[in-house]
């Protein structure tokens, strides 16, 4: 299957990024871990890459199969757990570089504030 790569910036009062997500055969899953509310950020980055949309609370996803995180933290752990692991992460919220995480929140690896129309095909 081919897959597309996006272009994600930050929104109004953001912070980091933009970042290039760029799924392959391997990494192919969009996991939104934001308390089982499917935000409409992730949907539109499943919509345009061609990746499998799965609910992180719910389902557990091997960190090697994470194109993406999509996350609504507000400044504590989520919000640099996947950084941490080298996994592009976008928060819904416009939460900058903070939590206990905060030395692996960089601008190359994450964006906040995201709405659908900061996303975009490259």
């Amino acid at each position: 299957m081919a897959y597309n790569p996006v272009k994600i910036s930050k929104g109004p009062g953001g912070w980091g990024g933009p970042i290039t997500v760029t799924p392959d055969e391997k990494r192919n899953k969009i996991v939104y871990i934001t308390g089982g509310a499917l935000p409409e950020t992730a949907k539109k980055i499943a919509e345009l890459t061609g990746c499998e949309l799965v609910d992180g609370f719910s389902q557990g996803v091997p960190d090697s199969e994470i194109a993406c995180a999509v996350i609504n933290c507000g400044g504590t752990l989520r919000c640099g757990i996947y950084p941490q692991k080298g996994i592009p992460t976008v928060n819904i919220m416009k939460t900058g570089r903070s939590g206990p995480l905060a030395m692996f929140i960089k601008e190359d690896i994450y964006v906040s504030g995201v709405k659908p129309e900061n996303i975009e095909i490259i």
